[in-house]
């Protein structure tokens, strides 16, 4: 499963949010990975997500491989559309 998403939040994939994207990519079976032009991350890892350095209006790409992939792309992305909030 594979979705492209802009980011929408002013500050990106950051510090103060990433936390937040990788709780929830690790409630999930399936090995989810985020990537940007030039790089590619475990979305499970906050060291990994925060080097990305993906910023606002950047475009992502979402991929996940397993028995619950669907539910956590959709998850993901409904997060950072949002723009990390609640």
């Amino acid at each position: 499963m594979t979705r492209e998403i802009t980011i929408t939040n002013t500050l990106g994939l950051n510090a103060s949010n990433a936390p937040q994207l990788v709780q929830i990519a690790n409630s999930f079976k399936s090995s989810i990975w985020i990537e940007t032009e030039d790089r590619k991350a475990n979305a499970k890892s906050l060291l990994g997500v925060i080097s990305l350095g993906a910023k606002k209006d950047m475009n992502i790409i979402l991929t996940a491989e397993g028995s619950d992939a669907e539910e956590a792309v959709n998850k993901l992305a409904e997060l950072i559309e949002k723009g990390f909030a609640d």
